[in-house]
């Protein structure tokens, strides 16, 4: 079906950017805002916001039928979820479904089966796609007798959660049934699900994660791999394509697996599989699927030239994929710092206020995906996401020296951010060295008040 005009479910810099795609290809935009975003950017860009309720997440942005019936008396054809709120709850899509909307984005089905992390495990095994070893543990007891065969050190993770939530590690089995205690009890306040399970700890890992297109019928492509291995409390800060430092066939096994435990699935629309890679073993895991667009999409994009948003408006529009596997051309490195408003000098404590000012970087070969500009409001209720800095060379090496003079003339104002810390990082000769495990941002070197 023809889509002409698209809800955006969404705030901040991704619904900027999902704007920004319609734009292109003509669709009309309606944009769902909260109280404390009305007069946001991404407010002005679109065609039309309408306010779907207060600030706080629970009375705006998470409300499933509010959003649904604000698509349905503005006309829209199909609705964009982003990432985040609700981009991978099956009951939105399903709702969409029963309504005549189009959900741009995966079926009900395929978001049950990879956002409840035990099943996504089961799914991954029947595609043949290597996961880390764990169990499924229900009792104290149990978790105690699978720990003891997984050995230590381990992880209790949360089944229907990620970002880090409702995640323990463990490194001695006298500790084992406390730390599942506060696990299930984390879980079921953040995700309303209390279930956990055991996990191998990989003490020296990669986190590389695989794009992939589905058209819903089983044909799958990926477009390269991504590594998100720069994160601070298992939340991702840094992100680049290519992964620098794997041998060519642990690349090309990472990317066949992908695509596996997507046709498995019959995968719809834009997905991320993502994996963690042994270092020790020199082997990878399957860790779990994103069902949606990803923060980092936009290095991809750099070094692919293909619009993602685009591509999931294609395939929710029935077109299916427009790219063949072998008209995939992967050019150059691409490098993404995130910057928040955080305190890096105070923990990363989050800084929410007014921006005085916001002078974000230009240049060839310089992306800004971003929601902020001067006098912008930074409310307390969100990610503490400004925006996005993207950075495409020839190498590595390049991509590196432009995101510094990059981040050295950014200047946002009024809010503390964490545009330092980058500074602090690709400066770090480990980091410039490439293939850095998730271990590295805690073995950095303090950040000083003079850099």
């Amino acid at each position: 079906m023809a889509i002409r005009r698209v809800f955006i479910a969404n705030r901040g810099e991704i619904a900027a950017r999902i704007i920004r795609s319609c734009r292109q290809l003509g669709i009309e935009t309606v944009l769902g805002v909260s109280q404390a975003d009305r007069h946001s950017l991404p407010a002005r860009l679109a065609d039309r916001a309408v306010c779907i309720g207060a600030s706080r997440p629970a009375d705006s942005y998470l409300k499933v039928e509010t959003i649904v019936h604000a698509a349905l008396l503005t006309g829209a054809d199909a609705i964009h979820p982003g990432y985040g709120f609700l981009s991978e709850r099956a009951a939105l899509a399903q709702l969409c479904e029963d309504n005549g909307l189009v959900f741009i984005g995966p079926t009900p089905a395929q978001i049950n089966a990879v956002g409840d992390k035990l099943r996504a495990r089961s799914e991954a095994e029947a595609a043949e796609v290597p996961v880390v070893p764990g169990a499924a543990v229900s009792s104290t007891a149990e978790a105690i007798e699978a720990a003891a065969r997984i050995g230590t050190p381990l992880l209790v993770k949360a089944v229907g959660g990620g970002g880090g939530r409702g995640m323990k590690r463990v490194d001695h089995l006298d500790d084992v049934a406390a730390a599942v205690e506060l696990a299930s009890a984390e879980a079921g306040a953040a995700f309303g699900d209390p279930r956990v399970y055991l996990e191998r700890y990989v003490s020296r890992g990669r986190h590389v994660e695989v794009q992939v297109l589905g058209d819903g019928r089983g044909e799958v492509i990926h477009l390269g791999e991504r590594d998100c291995s720069v994160q601070r409390r298992y939340q991702k800060l840094i992100e680049e394509t290519p992964a620098v430092g794997l041998s060519a066939a642990l690349l090309a096994s990472l990317r066949e697996a992908g695509v596996r435990f997507a046709r498995r699935l019959n995968y719809r629309g834009a997905g991320t599989v993502e994996f963690l890679v042994d270092m020790e073993r020199d082997c990878f895991y399957f860790l779990e699927m994103n069902a949606r667009i990803q923060v980092e999409h936009p290095v991809t994009e750099a070094v692919t030239g293909i619009d993602l948003v685009a591509e999931q408006i294609a395939i929710a529009a029935g077109e299916g994929l427009r790219i063949r596997q072998d008209e995939v051309v992967f050019r150059g490195s691409a490098i993404e710092c995130r910057i928040n408003a955080e305190d890096p000098m105070r923990d990363f404590h989050p800084s929410p206020g007014i921006v005085s000012e916001a002078l974000w970087p230009t240049g060839a070969g310089i992306r800004v995906d971003t929601h902020i500009e001067t006098g912008s409001f930074v409310p307390p209720f969100y990610d503490s996401l400004l925006g996005k800095v993207i950075a495409h060379g020839a190498d590595r090496a390049a991509a590196i020296a432009m995101l510094q003079q990059a981040l050295s003339a950014m200047r946002v104002e009024g809010v503390a951010t964490n545009r330092d810390f980058h500074r602090h990082v690709l400066a770090n000769a480990e980091f410039r060295q490439g293939g850095v495990d998730t271990g590295f941002v805690a073995r950095l070197p303090p950040i000083t008040q003079d850099e």
